[in-house]
């Protein structure tokens, strides 16, 4: 079957979550990415904790489907190697720190007037431009500037900061989109462009209704722990034995749910018949709820939850998450053997395409696995490759 994106070659000039998040999108749809990598270390996170079997987890969640180069970057030889690299490919990805990219001479003016088709994606922290566009930003760093944390966590609690890098892999989407535009475009004029993602304009972005509702109220939001501000009941709650998570979030589930917990009088009742009377009779609603919901186990409540049609769920762990039915069903943890770990599973392709499908085809790479079949592609013979490899351009092979 035809993959989607066959036929489209990317080269990857990026490191850590972000950027590589995007290309493995790209490999996972069908394209051919080449990770360019430094020769001695590689990617960084390869080098992140945890390990398993001397691979990095944060490495081996995000570059699936790719060929490993290793190049010196610093080199002059190393980066014409990338240029050529660049003529023969549709998407460029990097996320150099503002300015790296043009004074190495891999900026858009650059690789551009070497492929005016190529799709250029610049991935940074702050935008290109800007006062402290020059600034580095990791997902934790953007998290405390864009105003996440700012309503994470408990009214009284410390500063919080989400678990999962969803700062990262929300600026990956987003290349991923701008991407895919992209080329679309150039279907009808022939011609590349720079596309821009950063960590900032994805937080801004799903920053959404908190921004309307800071400047209708004229007041910041606060963190609510497992609440909302917009709806009631909408929380976590503490059952007999562990938390559950109820959302009720519309009158029509409000009704739904005083029927299923047997309070068929409040559906009418004028301190909680609207959500905005919900909400401002929060308190008096959840001390009610509490005290009922400690009388049955978390799973009695989700399963009566379910029977009539209101969104509750238990908190799950991650090792749950991983074996959940739900889960498998929807090929969202598949098996991906890797030459070290014959065992590794990894999360599976998130689009669903009903005529062509996503891959997944093969592990994350070791570093410089792929250098010397790709470089003969664009023209390199043994002899050059070895001799780059001698003077410490290029690593050929992988380390065992």
């Amino acid at each position: 079957m035809t993959l989607p994106l066959e036929g489209v070659r990317v080269l990857e000039l990026a490191r850590t979550v972000a950027g590589p998040f995007c290309s493995m999108t790209l490999a996972d749809m069908g394209a051919e990415v080449i990770k360019i990598e430094e020769p001695s270390r590689g990617d960084e996170t390869r080098g992140m904790a945890p390990f398993w079997k001397g691979e990095g987890a944060v490495y081996l969640a995000v570059n699936r489907n790719k060929k490993s180069v290793a190049v010196d970057l610093k080199s002059d030889a190393g980066r014409e190697i990338v240029l050529r690299l660049a003529e023969s490919c549709d998407v460029l990805i990097e996320n150099f720190r503002t300015g790296t990219a043009e004074r190495l001479g891999l900026g858009y003016a650059q690789v551009s007037a070497r492929n005016p088709r190529i799709i250029y994606c610049s991935v940074s922290g702050f935008g290109r431009s800007g006062p402290i566009a020059h600034k580095a930003a990791y997902d934790f760093i953007m998290q405390g500037y864009a105003g996440v944390m700012s309503v994470t966590g408990t009214p009284d609690g410390e500063p919080v900061r989400i678990g999962y890098p969803s700062v990262d892999i929300t600026a990956g989407l987003l290349a991923y989109g701008g991407i895919m535009t992209a080329l679309w475009a150039r279907e009808k004029t022939g011609r590349g462009q720079l596309v821009q993602s950063s960590l900032l304009a994805g937080q801004i972005t799903t920053m959404t209704y908190f921004a309307v509702a800071t400047q209708a109220t004229g007041v910041s939001p606060k963190p609510m722990g497992h609440a909302t501000g917009a709806v009631a009941p909408y929380q976590a709650f503490m059952a007999a034995d562990r938390y559950f998570l109820l959302a009720v979030g519309n009158d029509g589930l409000w009704r739904r749910f005083c029927r299923a917990i047997d309070r068929s009088e409040w559906i009418d009742d004028p301190r909680y018949a609207t959500n905005a009377a919900r909400v401002a009779g929060r308190s008096e609603l959840v001390s009610s709820l509490t005290d009922l919901f400690r009388a049955r186990p978390a799973a009695d409540w989700v399963d009566l939850m379910d029977e009539y049609g209101v969104p509750a769920s238990l908190i799950q762990n991650i090792a749950e998450v991983l074996e959940d039915e739900q889960v498998r069903d929807q090929e969202l943890v598949v098996s991906l053997p890797h030459p070290k770990i014959p065992e590794l599973k990894v999360a599976g392709v998130p689009l669903k395409l009903s005529e062509t499908p996503g891959r997944l085809s093969s592990p994350p790479p070791m570093l410089g696995e792929h250098t010397r079949e790709t470089l003969r592609e664009i023209g390199f013979d043994d002899r050059e490759l070895d001799e780059l490899a001698g003077k410490g351009v290029i690593r050929g092979l992988a380390e065992p």
